[in-house]
C-alpha cells in the first residue's frame, strides 16, 4: 500500500494560526498550531488546490461572507466519530445544539459521552463545526481548540449585531 502525499498550508485567523493538511483530492485537517494543551510541530508549506480553497473559504467566513463551507474533507477516524462528524456539519450557522440532542440524532440517546469524545477529536476544525455543540443546560463545555475559541465563534456566528 502506497503512503498518500500529504500537503500542508496555514492561514493567519482571528484565533490564530490554523494548520491545513490535504491529500491531492480532500481535506483531512484543519488545527490550531497552538493550543493550552498542544503546540504543532510546523510541516514545510507544500501548496494543493483543495487547502488553497479552504484557505479561501475560512478567510469568507471570518468575513461572514459564507455560512457553509463547500470542500472535500474525509477526516480520519473510526466509523461512529465519523458518524459524529457528519452529523455537527448538518447544524446550521449561528445554531447551536446539545451533546444530548446530537447523541439522539444518532439514534441512541446513550451514547452522549461517545457523542461528546468524538466531538473532541474532530480534526477539521471550523468547517467540521463542533463549536455548535453545548452543553444541555446551554452552558459552554468541552473544545479542544480552547474554549475562549469556542465562545468567539459563537459570538461570531451570532444573529445579532452589535450596536456599537
Amino acid at each position: 500500500m502506497s503512503e498518500q502525499k500529504l500537503y500542508y498550508d496555514y492561514i493567519d485567523t482571528p484565533l490564530g494560526e490554523l494548520e491545513l493538511t490535504s491529500s491531492a483530492n480532500h481535506l483531512l485537517a484543519a488545527l490550531f498550531v497552538k493550543t493550552e494543551k498542544n503546540v504543532l510541530d510546523k510541516q514545510p508549506v507544500l501548496e494543493s488546490e483543495i487547502n488553497n480553497e479552504a484557505k479561501k473559504q475560512l478567510t469568507a467566513f471570518f468575513k461572514k461572507e459564507l455560512t457553509q463551507f463547500k470542500l472535500p474533507i474525509n477526516p480520519a477516524g473510526t466509523e461512529f466519530q465519523k458518524m459524529v462528524w457528519s452529523e455537527l456539519v448538518k447544524i446550521p450557522f449561528g445554531t447551536t445544539i446539545s451533546y444530548l440532542t446530537l447523541a439522539k440524532k444518532l439514534g441512541d440517546p446513550n451514547s452522549i459521552r461517545a457523542a461528546a469524545s468524538a466531538n473532541g477529536k474532530n480534526p477539521i476544525s471550523i468547517i467540521i463545526p463542533c463549536h455548535r455543540v453545548i452543553g444541555t443546560d446551554g452552558k459552554l463545555v468541552g473544545y479542544s481548540g480552547d474554549m475562549w475559541r469556542k465562545q468567539w465563534l459563537l459570538n461570531h456566528e451570532s444573529k445579532q449585531e452589535s450596536l456599537f
